[in-house]
């Protein structure tokens, strides 16, 4: 006898989430198969099994998802099955099988007519409860039998909840939001003003690097030596003769201060003369305090002149400098600098940008300016004659680990437009120029779309065709049923628990 492949679609939007259920029949004497895939905001249940009716046993197999960043099979606890139908009810718990994720049932119906399903999950870390509406039970298996309604054919790819548990998979249902238009450019990351400070030689000498506090990524703190600067064998400006000197014109000048005082008040020194001992004293005591303030025996050391981490290292051990020569940069990379550089032909929409996002190309990560705490500080009113581009300036704080100097692709952000259909970037699958993504039509049942898309901001994407306002798009694991698809790796549809 050829097999029917029987279908009924339904999808209900409602604050418990996505409903859909499938009914699938093998042959004219068997009882339909019923297949349902419904979401709440925690939980996604699929459940398979025959056509109810009353008197007899129905086994039911109900794959149950945790939702999160990745789905997940729901691996402990109990879930209890509670079928009602008028004032007849009837009620099976169960726990997880040996199949993780799935949980097994056997019920006797009581009742005909249209009932409900509730699934209630207990669990240590969360419960939740699924609702199948509108759940046919029949008075007898020939009237099941004959309710059934043919399928048009589909080119539906199954892809087994097994297998989703086992990879990084998620979906999500497409709702049209505000979305952003869109310029994509390139620019650099710099570090913000204060954020990267210069140091620098406070007198001329022989370097010596601190142990490993100047090797480039070494965390700092504000105060702590790096180098230590000596006069060595140097004739001239050595740095041990330089501060004996210092130490012995200023107890001389201080001694010349004190007895000038006391002189004085006996009017023996003039008031002229003792302001020019006074000036004296002064001088050599701010000279001999520059000195000794990062004086060690026989150096000076040079400090970090702010807490963070050592950014470059311009000298080398041994090297002599010359004070106020630059040897190192320490930066704290807080707060960052995005510097884009924008096509003249979008001037007359740079008063129209609100934000932006940029790419790494170090990690391939796309980053929201908004998320850390980033505002738009200035855009160009006249491009650069050199490089015919106007900048576009934000600053932000680094929650994550941005890397100042880097070079990133950027997309700025317009004011934006409502009612947008929009999918993450993630769920593209691209083949020689075209996109596609593969849409979710029942629990392990997947179609895959081509998609005409609009303007992406590099997290996600407009669609202008190709999915529509309610259906689940796969975000994550869009590469796994790809290639479970052209390795033949998955089994025919409507395979048994």
């Amino acid at each position: 006898m050829s097999k029917l492949l029987i279908i009924i679609c339904a999808i209900l939007f409602a604050s418990c989430g996505n409903q859909s259920a499938t009914v699938k029949q093998a042959g004219t004497d068997v009882l339909p198969s019923l297949s349902y895939t419904i979401y709440t905001e925690k939980s996604e249940l699929f459940a398979e099994f025959r056509s109810l009716v009353t008197g007899d046993t129905t086994k039911l197999a109900g794959h149950f998802t945790r939702l999160g960043e990745f789905f997940s099979a729901i691996t402990e606890g109990t879930i209890t099955l509670t079928l009602t139908v008028g004032d007849n009810t009837v009620s099976q718990t169960s726990a997880v099988s040996s199949s993780p994720g799935i949980f097994r049932y056997a019920i006797i119906p009581g009742k005909s007519g249209i009932g409900k399903m509730v699934f209630d999950i207990r669990n240590k870390d969360y419960t939740d409860q699924i609702v199948i509406e509108n759940v046919m039970v029949y008075a007898d298996a020939k009237t099941a039998i004959s309710s059934a309604i043919e399928e048009p054919k589909s080119n539906e790819i199954s892809y087994l909840k097994e297998q989703a548990w086992k990879v990084e998979f998620a979906n999500i249902a497409v709702a049209r939001q505000s979305f952003n238009e869109i310029i994509k450019t390139t620019g650099e990351i710099l570090p913000a003003q204060g954020d990267e400070m210069v140091v620098t030689a406070n007198t001329d000498g022989i370097v010596t690097f601190s142990g490993n506090k100047a090797v480039v990524g070494t965390s700092v703190n504000k105060g702590e030596m790096l180098f230590a600067i000596s006069g060595g064998n140097l004739t001239n400006g050595n740095t041990e003769t330089r501060f004996q000197q210092a130490k012995v014109a200023y107890e001389k000048t201080k001694a010349d201060f004190d007895r000038a005082q006391e002189l004085t008040k006996d009017n023996i020194v003039s008031q002229k003369d003792f302001q020019e001992i006074k000036a004296r004293y002064e001088t050599e005591q701010a000279n001999y305090s520059n000195l000794s303030r990062n004086y060690q025996t026989g150096s000076q050391k040079v400090v970090a002149p702010l807490s963070g981490f050592v950014k470059i290292v311009l000298i080398s051990e041994g090297q002599f400098v010359t004070a106020g020569q630059p040897l190192a940069r320490v930066s704290q990379n807080r707060r960052l600098v995005l510097n884009a550089e924008v096509s003249q032909k979008y001037f007359a929409k740079l008063a129209s940008i609100t934000s932006a996002n940029f790419k790494t190309a170090y990690d391939n990560k796309t980053y929201d300016i908004e998320s850390m705490n980033g505002k738009l500080i200035s855009y160009g009113k006249s491009n650069d004659a050199n490089t015919l581009f106007i900048p576009v300036t934000f600053s932000f704080d680094n929650k994550g680990d941005v890397v100042s100097g880097s070079l990133v692709d950027v997309f700025l952000k317009l004011k934006p437009f409502e009612g947008a259909i929009v999918i993450p970037v993630s769920a593209l699958i691209e083949e020689q120029g075209v996109f596609f993504a593969y849409v979710q039509i029942a629990g392990e049942s997947f179609v895959k779309r081509e998609l005409t898309l609009g303007g992406s901001d590099g997290i996600n994407v407009q669609v202008l065709a190709g999915v529509h306002e309610g259906e689940r798009v796969v975000t994550k694991g869009a590469y796994q049923i790809k290639l479970a698809t052209v390795s033949g790796a998955i089994p025919a549809h409507g395979h048994a628990h």
